[in-house]
């Protein structure tokens, strides 16, 4: 772990500021004596609980924690969880109005509604401009607009995930195939490269009915949908039987029917990974969060062989989702904000992002996907996929409502019937119908 103090030196001193300019449950003021202050310590004597998912996010920051508090004199009690454990112990919290935990690991494209909606998050626009060290413009902009509900900055995202495509650099040689640029090539080459009598199938992609809408999602954007029109906060109309739309779940339908393995409607992403990691499949489109499955030896018969490349364009360009998939909030109800924000402040600062991404925790930060040191544990085919994905890339990949796991069901049905055979139009209206009656019942919550 590489700390360097002119880093914690500028934390805390921004610390300092936030408990003389925020004012909310932070010491009191520190004299002017002319001195650096940032030996201060300005919580000496505090005491935060952070609750996070067990995840090597957590072992990084857990492990450079000690410095922090040295440096700041507050202790900082993390507690991990999974991450069922961690909903269900945020729901407790947060509706009884739990002044605990002070600060808490959050999923925006999942969460980021109905915390606003009822209040249980600390708006950080404020916190965030008050050290231009912070540098807050460094964070991918797509990763930061996912974290904003109503104009209010909810959360800082702490890791990201791209959708991108994985292939078989030795199936694509073999035929003379060049790495598809369109979604029209990717279904050129899963064709000819399919061949399901000798286990080689053209795809393969999440299929089950709630997962699948993640990964259809891409498509969607690709070919100019999305699946509402409008936001729940200020109006909102489902969109998912729109041309636009219908054209994007086709062509992940198509995909998945004519040339992913029987079964496929089952799998989530592991199983599918698993086809791919078997060697199974030539093409593959999922999150670059999962490349190890395929890349480590250990799980992989075609470690050597996989290749990485931008999601393909559609008719609406090259959209695949770039997307927070964690953030760090503060509780609307805790006495401790100032405490609270120096340390999320602290745990999102360029060294530690720079750190945890060598640990293999893709950052929010563009700078680190500028330095060797931020890409040299990743293939640097994935890297440079990742690092231009996060330039274009849609800030969601689920429908943007409260009841999102049922609202993931309702879309998912589309595909799924097509995948069976089944009208794509009259399934595309149905679960716009569902969909718009969730947007109602969220919207009256």
């Amino acid at each position: 772990m590489r700390m360097l103090k002119k880093s914690m030196i500028a934390c805390v001193s921004s610390a300092l500021l936030l408990t003389t300019a925020c004012g909310s449950g932070g010491a009191g003021p520190a004299e002017n004596s002319g001195a650096p202050q940032a030996a201060a310590k300005p919580f000496e004597g505090k005491k935060i609980t952070v609750f996070v998912q067990n995840h090597p996010w957590t072992d990084t920051i857990k492990a450079a924690l000690p410095e922090f508090e040295e440096s700041t004199g507050m202790k900082v009690d993390i507690q991990g969880f999974s991450d069922t454990q961690l909903q269900q112990k945020l729901a407790v919290q947060l509706t009884s109005k739990s002044e605990s935990p002070d600060v808490f690991m959050f999923r925006p494209y999942m969460d980021k509604i109905q915390y606003s909606k009822n209040g249980w998050v600390t708006p950080l626009d404020e916190y965030v401009k008050k050290d231009p060290g912070y540098d807050f413009g460094d964070f991918v902009k797509s990763a930061v607009d996912e974290n904003i509900v109503d104009n209010k900055l909810l959360g800082i995202p702490i890791f990201a995930d791209q959708f991108v495509m994985y292939y078989r650099k030795d199936i694509l040689e073999k035929h003379g195939i060049a790495i598809p640029k369109t979604l029209d090539e990717l279904k050129e080459a899963a064709k000819k490269v399919h061949d399901p009598a000798n286990e080689m199938y053209g795809f393969v992609s999440r299929g089950e009915r709630n997962s699948l809408v993640v990964g259809v999602s891409s498509y969607l954007f690709a070919e100019g949908g999305d699946f509402i029109k409008g936001n729940l906060m200020t109006g909102a109309t489902a969109a998912v039987n729109t041309p636009e739309a219908i054209s994007g779940f086709q062509i992940y339908a198509d995909l998945l029917k004519n040339y992913a393995p029987q079964g496929v409607l089952n799998m989530a992403w592991p199983q599918a990974a698993g086809i791919f990691a078997q060697g199974k499949a030539a093409f593959y489109t999922e999150t670059a969060a999962v490349y190890q499955n395929v890349t480590d030896p250990k799980k992989s018969l075609i470690s050597d062989k996989v290749g990485f490349a931008m999601f393909p364009a559609g008719k609406n360009g090259v959209k695949p989702f770039n997307v927070a998939a964690w953030s760090l909030g503060i509780n609307s109800n805790t006495q401790n904000k100032d405490a609270s924000w120096a340390f999320i402040e602290w745990a999102t600062n360029k060294e530690n992002v720079l750190e945890i991404q060598r640990n293999g925790v893709p950052g929010t930060r563009n700078s680190v996907w500028d330095m060797k040191e931020g890409t040299e544990t990743y293939p640097q085919d994935l890297a440079e996929a990742i690092k231009e994905t996060m330039k274009v890339g849609i800030g969601h990949n689920v429908p943007q409502v409260i009841s999102v796991g049922e609202a993931r069901d309702a879309v998912g049905t589309i595909v799924v019937k097509a995948v069976l055979g089944e009208d794509i139009k009259a399934a595309a209206d149905k679960a716009n119908a569902d969909l718009q009656a969730i947007i109602d019942k969220d919207k009256a919550k």
